[in-house]
């Protein structure tokens, strides 16, 4: 495990699971989110390219989902992990987050603050976003998968906190 790629819908755990894994790994944690959004949350329009730029080395942890980049990705990575928890759950986690961003005024990426609960029917609000994609993703990475183009790859899907808990300590 070099090149991992970690997959899933907002609130998962996408992001806590990379940063443990490029830790234990001594590999370089690339947050997605980080390179796509800019000020005022202005699409960064170097995205792709700084994710290529970002994933050239021998070893890097990765963590997101953006579909324009999500092929090249896939061809440089050893291991995809997969968080495929339940709906219920994620949305628990992603509902706190949220409010203690949003509260707490917490900066995430160049200068940008989550919008606090009015926000939240927003369809691109995380809260909703994982609400209403949960089945999308569920069935693009069960299939993505089932791929024969995905046999190179080591693929972990972890629907649990307990099978999470287990993958890390394996590690």
């Amino acid at each position: 495990m070099q090149r991992v790629l970690v997959v899933g819908i907002s609130g998962s755990g996408k992001s806590t699971l990379a940063r443990s894994l490029a830790a234990r790994l001594g590999a370089p944690f690339v947050e997605l989110d980080a390179l796509q959004h800019g000020p005022g949350w202005t699409p960064r329009p170097t995205f792709a390219a700084d994710v290529d730029a970002e994933t050239r080395g021998a070893t890097w942890v990765v963590d997101g989902n953006y579909p324009v980049v999500q092929d090249l990705l896939w061809s440089r990575a050893d291991t995809i992990v997969w968080l495929d928890l339940a709906r219920w759950l994620v949305e628990a986690r992603v509902v706190r987050r949220s409010l203690r961003r949003s509260m707490m005024r917490i900066e995430l990426w160049n200068g940008n603050r989550e919008p606090g609960p009015l926000t939240w029917l927003d369809p691109e609000h995380p809260v909703r976003w994982s609400w209403t994609k949960h089945t999308e993703y569920r069935a693009r990475y069960a299939a993505r998968f089932a791929d024969a183009a995905s046999a190179h790859l080591t693929r972990v899907r972890l629907s649990t906190r307990a099978e999470v808990r287990a993958f890390t300590q394996r590690l």
